[in-house]
């Protein structure tokens, strides 16, 4: 097994797994370490509609071990493990791989991607992929005229209520404080909006339903005395809490936002270190879609070239 290689690959998913067709097509010989989630978010995913090239959709899995058979069709060497701890300040690089194994890399390109944040409610898996879901854009089309709730209070829950008001019938919006914490102009647009509806101060506790989410179990003012338990009917169940991106072990090198993005100087994916390369989710807070992080993994697969070259190696 090769130690030392040209092209490192942290994470797969529709980002890494692009940077190693492109990577690899370009002679770079790229081993791709799959990390903790093989195929990424995108495996937690049933149906996939919107990504080009699919017209009858296609399942997340499916899609995700399409883009791996393309990328080692060309040559990626696909290895299962992750990376645990890095030292980005030697050359070459330097990348753990579960706890033990040191692999040594002229560039390494960061795909791990970004974990959505979760009530931690075990319904939310009981349900997953049967009526919960972490992202309107991507699962909003399967709840035209249907009824929907969106956790959260912020700009992200905002923004994904209004997405969806454009499709359901209704749209709720369950918030645990008695306030927004959305910016002045999102407020004013799911205030205004007749298909939106806010329920302040409640919680969600529980969702029920035989075949998937036929409603959520709420509480209004947890906690406080008159505190209100009952059952709100809906066909689809979207969190709007954040996302983590899987980028701590990077923190020592890298540049990041304050919640933890790996900061990139646009347009190309370079970090603050040379030979260093983000692309897909752990270093996009806005668009998170499978196509933008396929987008961003030939970008970075093509800027790891073009330093290889004006390196000579």
């Amino acid at each position: 097994m090769r130690n030392k290689v040209r092209c490192l690959i942290i994470g797969s998913g529709p980002a890494g797994y692009t940077a190693a067709i492109y990577a690899s097509r370009a002679n770079l010989e790229p081993v791709l370490y799959e990390g903790m989630e093989p195929g990424g978010q995108l495996t937690t995913t049933t149906e996939v509609e919107n990504f080009p090239g699919y017209p009858d959709g296609i399942t997340g899995p499916e899609m995700m071990e399409d883009l791996k058979k393309q990328a080692q069709r060309f040559g990626t060497e696909v290895r299962s493990g992750r990376a645990t701890a890095v030292d980005f300040s030697v050359r070459p690089l330097k990348v753990t791989i579960d706890n033990e194994q040191v692999i040594e890399a002229d560039t390494v390109i960061i795909s791990t991607g970004a974990s959505a944040k979760y009530l931690g409610l075990a319904d939310e898996t009981k349900y997953a992929g049967q009526g919960v879901s972490a992202c309107a854009t991507c699962d909003g089309f399967f709840y035209r005229k249907k009824v929907v709730a969106v956790v959260g209070g912020g700009d992200t829950a905002c923004e994904e209520a209004t997405y969806l008001s454009g499709l359901a019938e209704k749209v709720y919006m369950i918030v645990r404080k008695p306030y927004l914490r959305a910016s002045q102009i999102m407020q004013e647009r799911v205030m205004n909006n007749p298909r939106i509806e806010i329920l302040f101060e409640h919680n969600a506790v529980g969702l029920f339903g035989e075949n998937g989410v036929e409603g959520v179990h709420l509480v209004k003012r947890m906690g406080e005395p008159g505190e209100e338990w009952y059952g709100l009917p809906i066909d689809g169940f979207f969190l709007a809490i954040g996302h983590t991106p899987n980028t701590d072990i990077f923190k020592d090198f890298l540049k990041m936002d304050k919640v933890g993005y790996i900061v990139t100087e646009h347009p190309s994916t370079k970090t603050n270190v040379e030979g260093v390369f983000a692309c897909g989710d752990a270093a996009d807070p806005i668009y998170r879609q499978a196509v933008t992080a396929a987008g961003t993994g030939c970008r970075a697969a093509m800027d790891a070239e073009r330093y290889l070259t004006e390196k000579g190696l």
